[in-house]
């Protein structure tokens, strides 16, 4: 995905939905699931797109990318 942001993505399996979960801490609500760890991650780069899209529709504030963050 050439030009896209550059945001941590969390990716892990959840037994309870059956699938990937593919999530961006930094971005609130913006996760997508596959029965794959690829097709999580295709489905989670149109979803970053479409919140950052969304965000700037609404006028909202896109966070900055800050890179690795200390969650574990």
């Amino acid at each position: 995905m050439p030009d896209s942001p550059r945001y941590e993505i969390i990716i892990y399996w959840s037994e309870r939905d059956q699938a990937f979960i593919a999530e961006v801490p930094e971005l609130p609500g913006c996760a997508a699931d596959g029965p794959s760890y690829r097709e999580a991650l295709a489905a989670l780069e149109i979803v970053i797109n479409e919140w950052i899209e969304t965000a700037k529709e609404l006028g909202r504030q896109i966070p900055e990318p800050r890179g690795r963050l200390l969650y574990v």
